[in-house]
């Protein structure tokens, strides 16, 4: 019995940990970090604050694992794409583009991303662990693509996949910081369209780079 209270117990504390996880994410994406009390997300979820500090340390703590589920959550939407275009030359510029778009639905969640990168920096902070994971992974994963497209023809032979890939992540994260700084002036889309059109471009084999323009 006393195996079973624990039990329950430590199920409900993963359902309100859940819960708050969502109400942060909905808030910091609508208004972004700086502006959501914690006072506020506590309300939304039927806690105190000092009942959502039980669960997460502080603010940052809180951020962090919102972050952590919003970079999982891209991986999920890049794997949900995996093999979707296999006779499209365009696939992996393509889903950069597509990206971007779901991105700017949510730009409270751009400045949060932007906002621990900076934090990532120190390599004694939780950040670092967890944006260092990422961007390998990232990495690893858009150069997997490109080579994939090497294979089937649409890319050039000697294209170097892993320095694309990380010009490509780059571009992006630097486009969000500046995105950020310009107060959203920035037409985030249509400048990763711009990049992925002339690296396509350059990138495709002479018989596929007219698709180039279809972006």
């Amino acid at each position: 019995m006393r195996t079973r209270r624990k039990t329950g117990s430590y199920e409900v504390g993963r359902a309100k940990r859940a819960e708050i996880l969502d109400v942060a994410t909905r808030l910091f994406a609508a208004s972004g970090y700086h502006k959501v009390p914690l006072s506020q997300i506590a309300a939304d979820v039927g806690l105190s604050e000092s009942g959502l500090l039980h669960h997460f340390r502080s603010k940052k703590h809180l951020l962090l694992a919102v972050a952590e589920r919003r970079l999982e959550q891209t991986a999920l939407w890049w794997g949900s794409r995996r093999h979707d275009g296999e006779d499209d030359p365009l696939e992996v510029f393509r889903n950069m583009v597509e990206s971007t778009r779901e991105l700017v639905r949510e730009p409270g969640l751009i400045e949060l991303f932007v906002l621990i990168s900076a934090e990532a920096a120190d390599a004694t902070t939780p950040a670092h662990q967890l944006y260092a994971s990422w961007y390998q992974r990232a990495v690893d994963e858009t150069a997997q693509r490109l080579r994939d497209g090497v294979e089937r023809g649409f890319l050039e032979p000697g294209t170097n996949v892993g320095g694309c890939a990380r010009e490509i992540i780059a571009v992006s994260d630097g486009l969000q910081l500046q995105w950020v700084l310009s107060g959203g002036e920035v037409d985030l889309v249509e400048a990763i369209r711009d990049h992925s059109r002339r690296l396509a471009r350059a990138l495709l084999t002479p018989e596929h780079a007219a698709a180039a323009d279809g972006l």
